[in-house]
């Protein structure tokens, strides 16, 4: 496969405490199950992942950094690291968990923070309700979630579960068409070649 008929993007991963970023990237990546950290203030990992979508192989980079959600307001490097990534990132999952109200509530926040580091109106992101497979302690109505992405630009909403691994092939591959359509079709044309990435905060 040559790089000429690879699309590379860079996507971000974001959303509160618990909901299960590393365990949908990381089963994304490696179709494996792992528990979220909550042990350290932060790691970073990369992995490459080559998917096939509209018959044209979409190369990905996925990196991911977390921290802490106790320490994310504390860390004076967190906001930095966080803008500078949301700055070079061509598109967002925004995940909450569908047993958290509060990380419900949070997307707001995440959707404010990326139009003002974006400095645009509009950017190119999903919005997802991850860990349905406990739909018995569900905190967050799919009608409540489809309502919020209505309201953020009428955006994508998907429910995913990183522990059965449902939907999170989708969850990628969405985000990926919705940062195509924005790309217009000298961007591919006029910029070199740069290695991207997936950023999980």
């Amino acid at each position: 496969m040559t790089t000429s008929n690879v699309e590379e993007f860079k996507l971000a991963v974001v959303g509160g405490g618990g909901v299960g970023k590393s365990a949908l990237t990381v089963q994304f990546v490696q179709n494996v199950f792992v528990e979220e950290c909550k042990n350290a203030p932060f790691y970073l990992l990369t992995f490459e992942k080559t998917i096939p979508l509209s018959r044209i192989p979409i190369a990905n980079i996925v990196e991911l950094m977390m921290f802490l959600a106790s320490l994310r307001y504390l860390i004076p490097l967190y906001k930095s690291l966080r803008d500078s990534y949301m700055r070079n990132a061509d598109g967002f999952v925004m995940v909450f968990s569908i047993i958290d109200r509060k990380t419900f509530e949070e997307i707001n926040e995440f959707y404010d923070q990326i139009l003002r580091v974006k400095d645009a109106d509009k950017w190119p992101m999903v919005i997802i309700g991850n860990k349905c497979d406990l739909e018995s302690e569900r905190a967050v109505s799919k009608e409540d979630a489809m309502k919020l992405a209505a309201s953020c630009g009428r955006m994508p909403y998907l429910e995913a579960s990183a522990k059965a691994r449902k939907n999170v092939d989708e969850v990628f591959y969405e985000l990926v068409r919705e940062v195509r359509k924005q790309k217009k079709p000298k961007d591919t044309a006029d910029k070199p070649a740069k290695k991207k990435g997936c950023l999980v905060l």
